[in-house]
């Protein structure tokens, strides 16, 4: 099958690209925005193109010939909404009947309710604008499919870890700069998915019966929580866990102006005049932004170097109230997904990585 990987450059994109290439079990065909995006999926002897997932035409050039193809492409809240209907509509052009999409287990919410599935209502009503917006392009994405007469198949992972993952690269910075925490014991769940079981996940969506089409929850069968994530990175560093933060609760997180600014863009009603503005009062507008950043207070004095503190994100607070772990029943049921790679294997892997990216083995 010959298998086209929008948004080949990712951290995902590229290991579909390595593995579907090297085990030979497609023919893949990456695509990327720009030339500079093929450094790594270059290294192979593929069929490259350049293809951008918000232009129909482009799009639906780069995938003329393909059996079927994955989106792995990543984009800010307005692009996120549009490339689901743009890519439907590419592949369509094409001839591409099969789609798999890469949604996120976050149009649950990062603490889902216990109980939730695939069948759970959803809703914008989540207190991150990313959710919403998977929530929306989800939705476009059915719609799209519908229109069209395509198989459309949406996977939902959770946190999605392994070589050249953000969880692994900035958990071991904050661990190193003792800036890493957890909430009360850090019992709660972390629904994780190493990559090259996701990768499975796509595998089985493209040889899956049509019928099969629909959303599912994809993750790693074993119960991870944070504490275990977080102490086992440490352990695997050489950290000593006990410098992990201990919060009994998390802190009030205010968005800084910039923030303000930057979601008060992403929104349709400036989206939608944005594209009449002069360049000029768009390039002012943002050096305006760039000027609100905090400056931090200097003084000639010596002082004893400040305590780390806990990098505390929203997205984090969230996850690390999750009490449930979301089921992949239904992937194994009508998909047959099998996770390959367990959690301790998966996670030396992921430090033997980093430790390779920083020259270190």
């Amino acid at each position: 099958m010959i298998v086209a990987i929008v948004g080949a450059n990712g951290f995902i994109g590229t290991r579909l690209v390595e593995m579907f290439h090297l085990g030979g079990r497609h023919t893949v065909v990456p695509i990327v925005r720009r030339a500079s995006g093929l450094a790594l999926a270059a290294r192979f002897a593929v069929d490259w193109r350049i293809g951008d997932a918000l232009d129909i035409t482009s799009l639906a050039a780069a995938l003329t010939g393909c059996d079927a193809v994955v989106h792995t492409a990543l984009g800010d809240i307005r692009q996120i909404e549009a490339m689901p209907t743009a890519l439907c509509a590419a592949a369509a052009a094409a001839g591409v009947q099969r789609v798999v999409y890469l949604s996120s287990a976050s149009v649950h919410g990062q603490a889902p309710d216990p109980g939730t599935t695939e069948d759970s209502p959803l809703h914008c009503r989540h207190a991150m604008d990313y959710n919403n917006a998977k929530v929306r392009a989800e939705r476009a994405f059915f719609r799209s499919c519908a229109l069209r007469g395509l198989a459309g198949f949406a996977l939902r992972p959770g946190v999605v870890f392994g070589p050249r993952s953000r969880w692994i690269a900035d958990l071991a910075a904050d661990l190193r700069q003792e800036r890493a925490w957890l909430l009360g014991e850090g019992d709660g769940v972390c629904n994780t998915l190493y990559v090259d079981n996701l990768v499975e996940a796509v595998a089985q969506c493209l040889t899956a019966p049509v019928n099969a089409a629909g959303a599912y929850l994809v993750g790693d069968t074993e119960r991870i929580t944070w504490s275990g994530f977080y102490h086992g990175t440490a352990s695997a560093l050489g950290i000593d866990p006990s410098t992990i933060h201990r919060l009994a609760s998390v802190p009030a997180i205010q968005r800084t102006t910039q923030e303000r600014i930057s979601r008060l863009v992403a929104g349709r009603a400036v989206q939608t005049v944005l594209p009449v503005v002069p360049t000029r009062w768009k390039t002012v507008a943002k050096r305006l932004t760039a000027s609100l950043a905090p400056v931090a207070a200097s003084s000639d004095a010596w002082q004893l170097p400040a305590k780390p503190r806990p990098r505390i994100t929203q997205e984090l607070a969230l996850l690390q109230e999750c009490r449930w772990q979301l089921p992949s029943d239904r992937a194994a049921l009508r998909l047959g997904y099998r996770p390959m790679v367990g959690f301790a294997t998966a996670l030396r892997r992921s430090v033997a990585w980093l430790a390779f990216a920083e020259g270190n083995s």
